[in-house]
C-alpha cells in the first residue's frame, strides 16, 4: 500500500489565506475521494473551529499529543465531511515552545506523532501558525512538502525569501526529503491592476513551481469559518469553492505526473 503524503502550508506572514487554504484544499481532496487528516498546529485553532470542531467539548487534542498525555489516535475528529478528519488543536499549545525547551529531539516530535498515520490517510495536511518558531519546524520535518500559499499584494515577495531559507535549514539539518510543493496565489482580485502585476512577477520569479490555479477574494469564503463548514459544504456553487476544487484536481495531478517521472528514472 502507498503510503500517505505530508504537506505543510506554511508563511510567517499572517493574512495570507493560509488557514482558509489548509481548510479548503483539505476538504476538496476528501471529495476527490482520497483520505485526508489536517492537522490544525496553530494555537489559534482557527482551522479546528472552521470545521465545527467545538474546543470546550474536546477531551484530547494536538497539545496532549505533543506531551505524550494522549495517543494521537484518541485525539482525531471526524470533520462535516466524508474522507476529511481533523487533528485538533487548543490555546494551550502556545506554551509547547518553553515545554519541550529542553526535550531532545525536540523538532521530531510532530514527525513521530503522524508516523502511525502514514498507512491510513492518503494526505495529511498541516497548518502552521503565522511564525518561523518551534511548531513551524516541528511540521517541515514531518512533511513530505510545503505549500506556500501567497496573498496578490505589493509586499506578498517580501517575507518569501525567508521562509525559503527556513525550509532550506530544515531540509539540511532534519529533513533531507524536504521540498516545495508549489506557492499558491491567494486574494486574487481580477479587477486590481497590481494583483496581475504581482502574479506576474511571482512566475518570472519561480515558474512552474506556481500553481495554475489562483485564489480569488471571495465573500463567501471569509463567511464559511463562522458556520463551521468548508467552502464545498457552505456555497459549493461559490467562486472560492470552484477554485479549491480545481486546486484539489491540480494537486493530485501533479501527484500522478511525479510518481510517473520517479517510476521513468526507477527502470531507466
Amino acid at each position: 500500500m502507498p503510503r500517505g503524503k505530508i504537506i505543510t502550508l506554511a508563511n510567517q506572514k499572517g493574512g495570507v489565506g493560509k488557514t482558509t487554504t489548509a481548510i479548503n484544499l483539505s476538504a476538496a481532496i476528501a471529495k476527490l475521494g482520497k483520505k485526508v487528516l489536517l492537522v490544525d498546529s496553530d494555537p489559534q485553532g482557527n482551522a479546528s473551529s472552521g470545521l465545527g470542531i467545538n474546543v470546550k467539548e474536546m477531551g484530547y487534542h494536538l497539545y496532549h499529543c505533543f506531551l505524550d498525555e494522549a495517543k494521537v489516535f484518541k485525539a482525531i475528529r471526524p470533520a462535516p465531511l466524508d474522507n476529511l478528519n481533523v487533528l485538533p488543536t487548543h490555546i494551550d499549545l502556545v506554551g509547547i515552545e518553553v515545554e519541550l525547551i529542553n526535550a531532545t529531539r525536540r523538532e521530531q516530535y510532530l514527525h513521530d506523532m503522524l508516523s502511525p498515520l502514514m498507512e491510513v490517510y492518503d494526505f495529511i495536511f498541516i497548518d502552521c501558525p503565522p511564525s518561523l518558531g518551534l511548531l513551524t519546524i516541528n511540521a517541515l520535518t514531518a512533511s513530505d512538502t510545503v505549500l506556500i500559499p501567497l496573498q496578490c499584494e505589493y509586499y506578498a515577495l517580501e517575507g518569501l525569501s525567508q521562509l525559503i531559507r527556513t525550509i532550506r535549514l530544515v531540509k539540511n539539518s532534519y529533513n533531507r526529503k524536504l521540498a516545495i510543493e508549489g506557492i499558491l496565489l491567494t486574494m486574487f482580485d481580477r479587477r486590481n491592476r497590481l494583483t496581475f502585476r504581482v502574479a506576474k512577477d511571482v512566475k518570472r520569479h519561480f515558474g512552474s513551481v506556481v500553481f495554475n490555479t489562483v485564489i480569488p477574494r471571495n465573500v463567501r469564503l471569509s463567511e464559511c469559518p463562522s458556520f463551521g463548514k468548508p467552502i464545498m459544504a457552505y456555497d459549493p456553487r461559490s467562486a472560492g469553492a470552484l477554485a479549491y476544487m480545481n486546486l484539489g484536481r491540480e494537486l493530485l495531478q501533479r501527484q500522478r505526473s511525479r510518481r510517473k517521472e520517479e517510476a521513468c528514472e526507477h527502470h531507466g
